[in-house]
């Protein structure tokens, strides 16, 4: 019997890394195609560098059938609205990337049926914007309303791996940069006591590899994530001790200010950094068979991701967060 195609669209980000050999290893031939120029070494993985967003190339690479598409494109509501019937309609399974993010903060811990930021907030002007939280639920929606029942949606924690490091909403072009060059970042102290689960990008393709075709995953939403969770302070302490950073806690909108004054990372803040952050992964480590004894705990995981990064990674611009950052702690506003 001929192995199974899966088509990995977005596949070189921090989950794609790990789950592209992932299907490769359990029998796949796997193709990935991301704007990242890649050769692969795996005779069962292929790449092209093409834009799986533009729709007439998405056209053309369907015209290669595929077992499974497991989809990690940043769509608008619109754009996925005008490709999921293409997405569906070629494929036996699709793989929906979601976020935990679309959950809201009344439940802990958090279950596939805690509520959604889009079906309970009465924030107005925050369900008028198209935060990435409510991007993700009303992409969901879609799915769910569609005709079809050949999706799966998967809801990642923050994840972490190769160069995507977070710390509160800080990304590693400003958390690890800064501390190789022996500087301090400037954090919310709000965040400080606040729960967080970071689930290593390892385990998380180990999970999702195991819900294609799986009978009991088709129709469903399955969080993936450690059950391991720790106060973004003590997540702080584990930069430290690895790479040495060092921590300025501050104000909330001291801190918001630093990061430019979005709505955005309002938001990011408010509605998720914020909020008790605490999994309950029965449901899929039921489905998928892991176990959660296997997973990486989160502060041996930084450091095996830390330590490889290599010399010469270059980082991209922070617009404008470094600067900012700098002028408040040359203000001597430290908390």
């Amino acid at each position: 019997m001929s192995s199974r195609k899966a088509l990995v669209l977005g596949g070189t980000g921090a989950m794609g890394v790990y789950l592209v050999p992932e299907l490769a290893s359990l029998g796949y031939d796997v193709h990935v195609v991301s704007l990242d120029r890649v050769v692969s070494d795996n005779p069962r993985v292929s790449h092209a560098t093409a834009d799986a967003k533009d729709i007439d190339c998405l056209k053309e690479l369907l015209r290669t059938p595929f077992d499974a598409i497991v989809d990690f494109m940043l769509y608008s509501t619109e754009q996925f609205r005008e490709r999921y019937d293409l997405l569906l309609g070629n494929t036996a399974h699709y793989i929906f990337l979601s976020s935990y993010r679309v959950y809201d903060g009344s439940q802990v811990p958090i279950t596939e049926d805690t509520p959604r930021l889009l079906d309970a907030s009465d924030d107005r002007e925050f369900l008028a914007t198209d935060d990435y939280a409510l991007t993700k639920a009303r992409q969901e929606d879609i799915l769910t309303d569609s005709r079809y029942g050949n999706w799966t949606i998967v809801r990642p924690a923050i994840t972490y791996s190769k160069l995507r490091f977070q710390l509160v909403t800080l990304e590693a072009h400003v958390v690890v940069a800064r501390a190789l060059r022996g500087l301090p970042v400037v954090l919310p102290g709000e965040a400080l006591p606040v729960q967080a689960t970071m689930s290593w990008a390892g385990d998380v393709a180990g999970m999702m590899s195991r819900l294609l075709f799986h009978p009991s995953a088709y129709r469903e939403r399955f969080t993936l994530a450690t059950a391991e969770h720790h106060p973004w302070g003590e997540i702080a302490e584990f930069y430290n001790d690895i790479i040495g950073l060092e921590c300025v806690w501050a104000d909330t909108e001291d801190y918001l200010s630093i990061l430019g004054g979005s709505k955005a990372a309002r938001y990011q803040l408010a509605y998720d950094r914020l909020f008790e952050r605490i999994v309950d992964n029965s449901k899929v480590l039921r489905v998928s068979g892991r176990n959660q004894a296997e997973f990486m705990p989160l502060r041996r995981g930084l450091e095996k991701e830390l330590t490889a990064l290599p010399k010469d990674t270059t980082w991209r611009d922070s617009g404008g967060v470094w600067e900012r950052m700098d002028e408040y702690l040359r203000g001597g506003r430290r908390h």
